[in-house]
């Protein structure tokens, strides 16, 4: 048995603050620590707390860890979030399960699927 649970998922980014407040607003929670902009928590209602770092490279390309959103109406919030500055970046449907790829202000991918 594992003691193990996730506490935090964290993003390399240039602008930890406005990250955060982007973040934090989309999924409405809260920035609960800010060190000095380097990095900075947003405690998130319904999961894990997220993590923005300062880095000077954001590791290029796609990243290779995601967050899947689920929404009870999936276009109203994509809608939600592409007028909130997240950019399209592809749509995938199968007979039992479809879903959005979008990208955050610092092109951090991420999905939107139907929650159900």
């Amino acid at each position: 048995m594992t003691t193990l649970t996730i506490g935090m998922v964290t993003f390399d980014c240039l602008d930890p603050r406005a990250l955060a407040a982007w973040w934090a607003d989309r999924l409405e929670g809260r920035v609960a620590a800010d060190h000095d902009g380097d990095f900075v928590v947003v405690a998130t209602p319904a999961g894990p707390a997220l993590g923005f770092q300062r880095v000077e490279h954001p590791t290029p390309g796609k990243n290779r860890v995601h967050l899947d959103l689920e929404a009870l109406d999936r276009e109203d919030e994509v809608q939600r979030l592409l007028l909130a500055g997240a950019q399209l970046v592809a749509r995938h449907e199968m007979p039992e399960f479809a879903w959005v790829v979008l990208a955050d202000p610092e092109g951090n991918h991420f999905c939107v699927s139907a929650r159900g």
